[in-house]
């Protein structure tokens, strides 16, 4: 399957296409269980490479336990290795959500700035997380390109470019301001549901005649 198109979406099928998400679901949330914005920092930092299923299940324990920057430095790493045992890459994630926990205590007064730069100096964190947590957290409309999204946005022409960085240049670019603020869960929800990796449930989709994706599924 060729995900790159020369042919990308015009400008009234970008909005067509936003304004029938928003039709189908104008208010998306995040499908990560948390609290806080603390709580949601150190999620979206578990969820990399894990599904958002499998880290609400490891983070119900582990909330109940730590929901706190300075709750999470007590219980220590070794403790936090085994709540989140069942995530992928939990060694390497039990030492970050303990350094940037640290961090916080001592550089931010433990509460999560609102701020990329600040964001993405924390152990395990990189943009996309930092878009996630200024979107979801503080209403910021940035637009956090995962898995979901890269593939969606060369798909369908909404957005064509070969890395996660570039798509999301193109999507500030083309994304209408009124859409920009749940652009993002829209787009991952329809990744997740509809335009899935393997066979996109083309007959399903609402956005099938907008889509400049050749081969779509009957």
């Amino acid at each position: 399957m060729h995900l790159y198109y020369r042919s990308a979406m015009k400008k009234a099928d970008i909005h067509e296409f936003f304004t029938r998400l928003r039709d189908a679901d104008p208010d998306p949330q995040t499908e990560l269980n948390y609290a806080s914005p603390y709580t949601l920092l150190v999620a979206v930092v578990l969820s990399a490479q894990a599904t958002d299923v499998g880290v609400n299940r490891a983070t119900g324990p582990l909330f109940k336990a730590a929901d706190t920057p300075e709750k999470m430095v007590a219980l220590g790493v070794d403790k936090v290795r085994d709540y989140i045992k069942t995530i992928g890459l939990f060694n390497s994630k039990a030492k970050n959500v303990i350094a940037l926990s640290e961090i916080l205590i001592e550089q931010h007064g433990s509460v999560v700035p609102r701020d990329r730069d600040a964001l993405v100096a924390l152990p395990g964190v990189g943009r996309k997380t930092a878009n996630v947590v200024l979107n979801v957290a503080f209403g910021e409309p940035t637009i956090a390109v995962d898995t979901h999204i890269f593939r969606v946005s060369n798909r369908t022409g909404l957005a064509p470019a070969k890395t996660p960085d570039k798509v999301e240049e193109k999507l500030v670019k083309v994304v209408p301001d009124e859409f920009k603020l749940h652009a993002h869960h829209w787009l991952i929800l329809h990744g997740r549901y509809i335009c899935k990796a393997r066979k996109p449930d083309c007959p399903r989709c609402t956005l099938e005649d907008l889509c400049r994706f050749k081969k779509k599924t009957v």
